[in-house]
Order: structure tokens, then sequence, then C-alpha cells
């Protein structure tokens, strides 16, 4: 058989992977949050799942959309971008509905023994964006307020890229924040860990599918050529998740104390 005889498969083969491997990029992400999703509207519990997760992952996606127009990268990585924001506006908007919902029972169920009128009842304290209290920052009470907070940041942000579009010392530095920021999702589960001296109430399966996931992600830094700061944020999440792993093996054959401390709820993370 001619050596080029096979090439009528292995192109459309190695086209096939390199879509698959694209498409893995750009819904990968999201992945971790479809469960999580279908939980909370399940539960009407929004309690395990921090909006702190959609705050870090939207500040770097726009970040990185911004970074793409000083430096193009892979369109696959923009796309991810774009996805995990509109992901992640979809999760403040059940989490807080969900918030405010059970804080409505239980103000509702508090009147309920003094025999209250509805007015009364619907006193719930409004927490806006706008009234500038970092006390109520990331709690507000309604969706539109994240969502208006949102488009504030990428105004500003975008208008400050605009201006220095032209630096290339600006343009790598939001890179390198855009990807750092995402690297460090993994951090505060291991700080929570090390608090704990043990890693129950976390989810094994959740901590392998990060390591996992990420894994992928940097090898598709690596072999795609992708902006450095991409591999390097990217080997760094892959150290946060082994770190992790570590952690559960150290604990469980060490314990450093009984396991008595209340269980909390497993932390989420993009892939």
């Amino acid at each position: 058989m001619e050596p080029g005889g096979l090439e009528w498969l292995l192109v459309p083969m190695q086209q096939l992977m390199s879509w698959g491997a694209a498409g893995a990029m750009v819904f990968g992400g999201v992945v971790p949050y479809i469960p999580q999703y279908r939980d909370i509207l399940r539960t009407q519990n929004a309690e395990g799942f921090s909006t702190y997760v959609c705050l870090v992952l939207l500040v770097a996606n726009i970040l990185r959309i911004l970074f793409w127009f000083g430096r193009r990268f892979e369109s696959p990585l923009l796309w991810q971008s774009i996805i995990m924001i509109i992901t992640m506006l979809l999760m403040l908007k059940l989490c807080t509905e969900i918030r405010v919902s059970n804080e409505l029972n239980v103000k509702r169920r508090s009147f309920a023994a003094a025999d209250s009128k509805d007015e009364e009842i619907k006193t719930l304290p409004k927490r806006s964006y706008l009234d500038f209290d970092l006390n109520y920052f990331w709690h507000w009470s309604k969706f539109t307020d994240y969502v208006q907070c949102v488009l504030t940041f990428t105004g500003v942000t975008g208008y400050i890229t605009y201006l220095w579009l032209d630096s290339s010392l600006f343009v790598e530095t939001l890179g390198f924040l855009a990807v750092f920021t995402e690297a460090m999702l993994g951090v505060p589960q291991l700080y929570r860990n090390y608090q704990n001296r043990s890693t129950e109430g976390m989810s094994i399966k959740m901590v392998l599918m990060w390591t996992s996931g990420d894994t992928f992600k940097t090898v598709y830094f690596i072999l795609n050529q992708a902006p450095f700061q991409f591999s390097i944020c990217g080997l760094l999440q892959v150290f946060v998740d082994i770190t992790i792993l570590l952690q559960v093996y150290l604990y469980s054959h060490y314990p450093q104390k009984p396991v008595s401390h209340t269980a909390h709820p497993a932390s989420t993370k993009a892939l």
C-alpha cells in the first residue's frame, strides 16, 4: 500500500479529534455546574454553592476576553469564556431568587406567631450594589444588581484596556491576571482543609474532576502554543489540585484531630 493510501482516513480523523478537543475546551468548564444547578433547583437550597465562585470566574473570563483584543489566542478559549460568563450569570440568577425566597419564608414564619399582616411580611431589607455597603457586597437582593455590577466592571476595564491596548506590558499583565485569578479557585478549598485538618464533607470525585480537567486544559494550552500565561497558570491549577488530593491521603491516614466538626458542602470549581 502506498504511504499516502490512508491519508483519506487520517486527515478526517485528525480533524475530528481537533474538533473534539476544541469542544471539550469550550464546554468542559461548565459541566460541573450542570448537576450543581439541578441540585439547587431540586432542593431549593443554595447554601452549598458559594456565589463568590461566580464572582471569581466572571472577573477571570471578562479579563480573558479583553486580553484577546490585545493578543489573539485560540478561538475555543474565547468561546469558553463567553459560555462560562453566561453559565455564571444563570447560576447567580437561580441562587439569588432562591436565597431571597427562603429569606422571605423565614420572615413569614417569624411573623406568623405575631399574626402579622402581609404588608409587614414583605418588609425584607433590600440590598443593592449602589448602596456601596461592603458588608453586603455580592449578597444583593436582585439579580439585576449583579448584572449591573458586571456591566460596570466590564465597561471600566474595557475602557482602560482600550486606552492601553498598544502597551505590550499592559496586555501581557492583563492576560496573566485573567488566568491567575481562575487558577486560584482551588486555594479556598485547600485552606479550608488545612484549617479543619480534615477533608470531611469535600467531594473526592469533584477534586478528581478538577485534576483531570485542569490537566487536559494545560496540555491543550501547551500543544496549541497558547500564550505562556495560560500554560503557567494551568500548571498552577494542577499543582493545587494534586495538593488537595495529598491532603485527602494525609488526613485520612494520619488524622490530625477527631472528626467532630460540621461537614461542609463541597466547593465548586471550573475545569
